[in-house]
């Protein structure tokens, strides 16, 4: 899912506590250099535990989540909507991606120059962009309110009253079907597109975040609208706030920024994941030397009693990188493949675990059958003590630069409302990783992961 499949894997183990922002589409819009130079000057708290986290909830049902932080006079507002790619219609993939993307293309009697202008002249960022559960608008800004006040006006129009234009649509469109043609040529893209529709099938997790050609060609301006009205509402959404501000001020922008829309419903829940019963192997046909390779089953849930089992354990499966069990047996002492890795992603109902390699195509069943004999063996004896302090020393070392800035705090707190973890979850990370014992870590994978059952996607071998 990354450019670099090896950094992809290290980040979606190692990172806490995000999702990956799979199909994440993000623009930045009127940062100044001025304000890219004060940005610059990183500050690196000494982190003991997590940031003191304010949290209420407004008239029109719109949770609210506040950290206070002042080494930069900066805020950090992100956002979040239950509006991510597992609401597109069934036959409207792509509606949310292309709503997200829509968003500051207009809104009242301003284009989409004037946004990225006004946004320009106050040296503010904007972004937008979805994953398969949520959808997540941000705002940068400095905290100095003779910037801060027009950059929080814009921002709410934007969230509340995007116009749509068709012209920025049928520009907008045309990138998507650009980007899913680029997709077509890409072994690492078909591998993934074709892993989600085989191991979720029916499932709203199936559903490709890009959409696909017939049903980009159809959305309309009115889908959008109604899209917009239905989930980006009081009661389907979730507000951080994170800089330079009190509670008080907080509090104002808050009902400033997403006070006045309208109440709406929340979304309705979607489905459970249904568990795989036999392994399914699908194989597609393409000229390359090398073959790309995803195997895997659904995982776990945010918030599953066996996350930091689960979490610890795979960052030594093939989760950390070089140093991990799949990458010392299949690329260190074999040479079978430059890299491979392993990773959960969690979300609101079972997310999945994926294993992923890259391997010359002579080389594939022999790295496929050494793959799943890694894991076998993973599963059955669980890790070493000596690879389970590896582990816990490096996730817990580095925990501090987890939070080292706003946006990465801004991010970590979204994650805690949308998934309604607890409060205290980033004060209690350490010690819940500490606890982790290689008892726990081998009863939740002989629980919860099945070597036989999993899903195989092959691409590669020519046509």
């Amino acid at each position: 899912m990354f450019g670099n499949t090896l950094v992809r894997a290290q980040r979606e183990t190692a990172r806490l506590p995000l999702p990956p922002g799979e199909g994440m589409r993000v623009r930045a819009k009127g940062l100044r250099t001025w304000l890219l130079a004060l940005c610059l000057i990183a500050f690196i708290p000494q982190v003991e535990a997590g940031p003191k986290i304010h949290h209420w909830t407004l008239d029109n049902g719109a949770r609210v989540y506040f950290v206070e932080t002042h080494e930069l006079p900066m805020l950090q507002i992100r956002a979040v909507f239950d509006a991510g790619a597992s609401r597109d219609p069934a036959n409207r993939a792509g509606l949310a991606r292309l709503t997200s993307a829509m968003l500051d293309e207009g809104t009242g009697d301003l284009t989409a120059d004037d946004i990225a202008s006004q946004l320009e002249g106050l040296g503010a960022e904007f972004g937008a962009g979805i994953d398969r559960d949520m959808a997540t608008v941000d705002l940068r800004s400095l905290s100095d309110s003779a910037l801060l006040d027009p950059a929080l006006e814009l921002f709410s129009k934007i969230l509340a009253a995007p116009s749509f234009p068709a012209a920025s649509l049928e520009r907008q469109r045309a990138q998507a079907l650009v980007a899913l043609q680029k997709d077509m040529q890409s072994p690492g893209a078909i591998a993934d597109k074709a892993f989600y529709r085989e191991l979720y099938g029916d499932h709203p997790y199936a559903h490709d975040p890009q959409g696909d050609e017939s049903s980009l060609k159809t959305i309309t301006r009115e889908n959008l609208l109604a899209y917009h009205r239905s989930y980006y509402v009081g009661a389907n959404a979730w507000l951080v706030i994170v800089g330079d501000a009190s509670k008080r001020q907080a509090r104002k922008i808050a009902e400033r920024v997403v006070g006045h829309l309208p109440a709406g419903h929340a979304a309705l829940p979607i489905p459970l994941v249904r568990a795989l019963y036999a392994p399914r192997q699908k194989q597609v046909a393409f000229p390359a030397t090398q073959t790309h390779i995803i195997l895997g089953q659904p995982g776990m849930r945010r918030g599953d009693p066996d996350y930091f089992p689960l979490y610890v354990g795979n960052y030594i499966l093939g989760g950390g990188g070089l140093v991990s069990r799949l990458s010392m047996e299949v690329r260190e002492k074999r040479g079978l493949s430059y890299s491979v890795y392993s990773y959960f992603l969690p979300l609101r109902k079972a997310g999945p675990l994926i294993v992923g390699l890259q391997t010359k195509n002579t080389q594939r069943d022999q790295a496929l059958k050494l793959v799943r004999q890694v894991i076998s063996d993973f599963v059955a004896k669980g890790p070493t003590e000596q690879e389970l302090g590896a582990a816990k020393k490096h996730i817990t070392g580095s925990f501090p630069l987890r939070l080292d800035s706003n946006g990465k705090i801004a991010e970590n707190l979204a994650v805690i409302a949308f998934y309604g973890l607890p409060l205290t979850y980033l004060d209690d990370f350490i010690s819940r990783i500490e606890a982790v014992t290689a008892g726990q870590i081998r009863n939740a994978f002989r629980q919860r992961v099945h070597p036989d059952q999993m899903v195989t996607v092959i691409v590669g071998g020519g046509r």
